[in-house]
């Protein structure tokens, strides 16, 4: 029950702020930066991306954990078709390993997800983040592959020690500048 109320209260603040058009912090008391539509604290917490078998139609800026490569991808339009615009953000030769959660029911949120930033998005997705002024800040984490003992397949979060996008694939993680 506990565990209810705590993700009516999240799902509230995210309705009553997307209304407001306010910025969000998980996790934190304020937000650093006036550009920031969702900001998270700088516990040793990442993001999990969904594990999907496939995201047809997904828009530019969609992250993925792809359950038949085992790896993280990102659509990007900037590949011309190649893979169906989808780079793989997961950087090695061993794969990865797809963790055993799962969403055996339906949404519940309504076709698009939770929509921050605007009152609606034509663009489907659990979390829709829609502003041309700000934007998400991930989680911040010192050295994830040691501060984040456990992950699953699918995190992604800023190494603040390396300043990169680091990503989990479920065995190995991989670092982008």
């Amino acid at each position: 029950m506990k565990k209810f109320k705590n993700a009516a209260a999240i799902l509230l603040l995210v309705f009553n702020a997307t209304a407001l058009s306010a910025q969000i912090g998980i996790g934190t008391t304020s937000i650093t930066n006036s550009s920031v539509l969702l900001e998270f604290s700088n516990e040793a917490k990442g993001i999990i991306v969904p594990q999907v078998t496939s995201s047809t139609g997904a828009p530019g800026g969609t992250f993925i954990f792809d359950i038949n490569d085992k790896v993280l991808k990102v659509k990007e339009d900037k590949n011309q078709g190649v893979n169906g615009n989808w780079t793989s953000l997961s950087n090695n030769s061993i794969p990865g390993i797809s963790h055993t959660f799962s969403n055996a029911g339906a949404d519940v949120i309504g076709n698009n997800g939770v929509v921050m930033g605007n009152s609606s998005s034509t663009k489907s997705g659990a979390l829709v983040l829609e502003s041309t002024t700000k934007a998400l800040v991930l989680p911040k984490v010192s050295n994830p592959h040691s501060a984040l003992i456990g992950a699953i397949a699918g995190t992604i979060v800023f190494d603040t020690a390396s300043n990169t996008l680091a990503v989990y694939d479920g065995a190995n993680w991989s670092y982008w500048k």
